[in-house]
């Protein structure tokens, strides 16, 4: 049968009608020779496609092409405000593209997943015996089935982990497999991934949001749903963590090389939906051989790892001493049996492709059977006889390196003469042509070509699952690499099913007691770190985008500002970093006070500025994905990204004013619904309180200092100084109902200085700050000297202590207590980093 595109100019199915004709009406034709997924070969469409046609939503007020342009929209939109990224650096270091998303899944027939499914079945058990014989008995070494140059001199085969058996007798937990589908309709197995492998977190979004798009279709083909699988890898892994653990509930965990991995978003997605701790190589430690999670409570311990780490990186003691990804110590801990890796150290040896060239014969050897999917044909350069046969026929071939280059195997382009000066480094496979996916895009059906990654699961004694579906990937071009690292895009992949299709939910048996104790998330110290500067950000930056409001429009109101005032304002905007020292004055030169000022504001690069303040609050939020909810990241970044595209010509063509006070309102108003999330859409675990801690020191400082400034400078004493100081406290509205008409400084003190309701006085700073600093994880010893930093009630000074006291000996007392309120959470902030975000040598921790 010829498989490839009909090139017949009469397409049966364009007379059709409805969406079936229009799919067959703007489809491209895919390039003889190959298999083209949407058409057969006499030019009609696939019935699973048909189906699909059948099932399509009917268009909006407007034909197919206009509403399927808008649904790519919605997903792009969707990817845009959940915030997925595929972290693509360059040379700079910044991520260049976010993830990419096809609107169209990819079909994959009942027969062809049958063929699939036990295809991967088999590999997976196979390599999962593989992996016990080189680190065991290593009869395949002995019978020449596999070539001891090949593994030894492989990096990852791990020496140090030869004899070692991990928890549960399980070496692989998931295995990823590359397929292709060749033009004979045939899958093909490309490449396999065993470290760790990558993806799951991208197939669930990719997922949830093509399956929103087609919600008729996916239900009536009968799509197989995804919870299953993931279950049955949280499964498995526990039940190996319970040996582990002694029986009792384990805590596994998710080990991801953090926020500037280019999966990371998948991690922190995966991790939740898991419903497990994602953590660093630094949140962890290896105490007498044990793995524990440093916690802003002490050590807690850790019984599996769920890693996205590749070995290399684990352990800078007995693998790359340059890494500071790993965990010191943890290859000592996975000898002596006490941490479940999933999967196990040493498995990286399995992905070189020379390997796959000796497969057929280790199965029928270890599994008494032939391999049930082919591979791409394989010649590995240091067997003699494989490279005198292929040496003359490199032409169309792929030379790809045996070992690791760069972190993966890379390829040259048809060099005898590079494989001959050390053949044992290269292998040679064949080519294979992909079939073409149907893509839409410009209101056409474009052929691309499409390799899937399935995922194979354990589920112990011996048994696989292999995931309903997977991730495909497409590339624009036949010679293009299909991968999402150059620029490559992503669809669904719907398995269809004959029968039911499995409804199960990731909600496992009935919790005991213990399971929810065991699932309280512990709060680790980085991630308490994070939350902590959070806080303080989120504070700093709204302190200083209020002063920068207060400080343009003195500047822009139309009659001059008391001189007091406008000295205030200078040394105020010196001193948080909105303007460099050494700039004239509002008082010596406001346009060039304003100049100066306006440039600063979106200079990312100025350490103080309000843009490098929101940068540094997306920063911390980047690395709290797995807590945050996505209308809060996206809020973070999208107020970042709206505020620099205001100063997008740079500091030294700063805007206009009247641009410059709308953005900071706009700025202003969003803090403000920040604020209002972390306050009322957040658990109130310790890590929170830590955020809590972070706003209130951060206020205590931003408040003092500014009150000190006004005060050094005299500025209370006129009608404009008294309502800046009401606007940088945000009390105006309470101040003015209270008050009146009055503007004594008795009042201000009272208002903003004594009265503990007032969340912006230092009263009530002050006792939320003693509240969160007494539900932290401390005993009574460790929270005192916390305490003794601050006042022991209220404010440190009383309206009863102010009574006949004149305005100058007030503003005295006010003075010192800003500088002691100042000095005292900058401090605290210290003590609080010491005590909770480093696990010094010495003090006692809770094991």
């Amino acid at each position: 049968m010829n498989a490839s595109q009909s090139t017949l100019p009469f397409d049966p199915d364009a007379a059709a009608g409805g969406a079936l004709a229009t799919l067959a009406e703007r489809a491209l034709p895919a390039e003889p020779g190959v298999w083209d997924e949407l058409r057969a070969g006499d030019g009609s469409v696939r019935p699973a496609w048909r189906r699909f046609a059948d099932w399509m939503p009917e268009p909006a007020g407007g034909e197919l092409a206009a509403d399927l342009d808008r649904r790519i929209l919605q997903i792009a939109q969707q990817i845009r405000l959940d915030g997925v990224t595929h972290n693509v650096f360059d040379d700079q270091g910044a991520p260049m593209r976010p993830w990419s998303l096809e609107l169209l899944p990819l079909l994959i027939e009942p027969a062809d997943w049958a063929q699939i499914e036990a295809g991967v079945t088999q590999r997976a058990a196979l390599l999962e015996r593989v992996l016990d014989d080189v680190y065991g008995a290593r009869r395949l070494l002995a019978e020449g089935l596999l070539p001891p140059a090949l593994l030894l001199r492989h990096p990852g085969y791990l020496r140090p982990m030869i004899g070692s058996r991990p928890p549960g007798n399980l070496r692989l937990h998931i295995v990823a497999f590359d397929l292709a589908r060749g033009p004979d309709g045939r899958w093909w197995v490309v490449a396999q991934r065993t470290q760790g492998p990558s993806g799951l977190g991208y197939v669930l979004h990719n997922r949830l949001l093509v399956s929103r798009q087609f919600p008729d279709a996916f239900r009536e083909l009968r799509v197989q749903h995804l919870a299953a699988s993931y279950r049955r890898l949280l499964d498995t892994v526990e039940a190996a963590a319970r040996e582990v653990s002694g029986g009792s509930a384990p805590r596994v965990a998710l080990l991801t090389p953090g926020p500037y991995s280019e999966t990371y978003y998948e991690h922190a997605y995966l991790a939740r939906y898991l419903g497990l701790p994602l953590v660093e190589g630094g949140d962890l430690t290896v105490r007498d051989e044990r793995v524990y999670l440093k916690t802003v409570q002490g050590l807690e311990p850790v019984h599996a790892l769920l890693r996205r780490l590749d070995d290399d990186w684990c352990d800078p003691l007995e693998l790359r001493p340059d890494s500071t990804l790993g965990v010191p110590g943890l290859l000592q801990a996975a000898r002596a049996g006490t941490v479940v890796m999933a999967n196990a150290l040493g498995s990286a040896f399995l992905e070189s492709p020379a390997v796959q060239g000796f497969l057929p014969g280790i199965c029928e050897r270890l599994l008494g059977e032939p391999l049930r999917m082919p591979a791409l044909p394989t010649w590995w350069c240091g067997e003699t006889a494989a490279w005198d046969d292929v040496r003359e026929r490199l032409a169309g071939k792929m030379v790809r390196s045996t070992f690791p280059h760069g972190g993966r195997t890379s390829q040259i382009h048809d060099s005898a003469q590079g494989v001959a000066s050390d053949p044992d480094a290269w292998t040679i496979q064949g080519r294979l042509r992909f079939s073409r996916a149907p893509i839409w895009g410009g209101a056409a059906l474009h052929p691309r070509p499409a390799m899937v990654r399935v995922y194979a699961i354990a589920e112990g004694g011996g048994r696989w699952h292999v995931l309903p579906g997977g991730m495909t990937r497409v590339s624009r071009r036949e010679d293009a690499s299909v991968s999402m690292q150059r620029g490559g895009s992503s669809l669904d992949t719907w398995v269809l099913s004959e029968g039911p299709v499995d409804t199960f939910s990731m909600l496992p048996r009935r919790l005991e007691v213990d399971d929810i104790a065991a699932r309280r998330r512990p709060v680790s110290s980085r991630t308490g770190e994070n939350l902590f500067w959070l806080g303080r950000y989120t504070e700093r930056t709204e302190h200083l985008v209020r002063l920068a409001r207060a400080t343009l429009l003195q500047i822009d109101a139309e009659s001059d500002a008391d001189l007091a005032v406008q000295r205030a304002l200078s040394a105020m905007a010196v001193a948080s970093g909105l303007a460099p020292p050494g700039v004239p004055t509002l008082e010596q030169s406001a346009t060039r006070f304003e100049r100066v000022l306006l440039g600063g504001l979106g200079n990312a690069a100025g350490a103080f500025s309000v843009a490098f303040n929101l940068r540094a609050l997306e920063r911390a939020s980047q690395a709290l994905r797995e807590r945050l909810s996505s209308e809060q990241w996206g809020l973070i970044r999208s107020m970042s990204e709206a505020f620099e595209a205001v100063f997008a010509a740079g500091p030294t063509r700063p805007p206009p004013l009247p641009e410059v006070l709308p953005a900071l309102d706009r700025l202003a108003l969003r803090l403000a619904a920040v604020t209002g999330v972390q306050t009322d859409r957040m658990t109130r675990d310790h890590g929170w309180r830590l955020l809590a801690v972070g706003r209130l020191l951060e206020r205590l400082v931003g408040l003092s200092a500014s009150l000190e400034a006004l005060l050094q400078h005299g500025a209370q004493g006129s009608a404009a100084g008294v309502d800046l100081l009401l606007e940088l406290f945000d009390s105006a509205i309470t101040f003015r109902a209270r008050y009146q008409r009055h503007e004594d400084l008795l009042a201000l003190a009272d208002l903003l200085v004594l009265d503990d309701s007032n969340p912006r006085a230092y009263a009530g700073v002050l006792r939320r700050l003693r509240t969160e600093l007494r539900k932290l994880p401390l005993d009574e010893a460790g929270v005192a000297p916390l305490l003794a930093r601050l006042p022991a009630a209220g404010a440190g000074l009383t309206l009863e202590s102010l009574r006949g006291a004149s305005d100058a000996v007030i503003v005295e007392r006010l003075l010192a207590l800003s500088v002691s309120l100042r000095a005292a959470a900058l401090a605290l902030a210290d003590d609080i980093g010491v005590r909770f975000f480093t696990l010094a040598h010495g003090q006692d921790q809770r094991v």
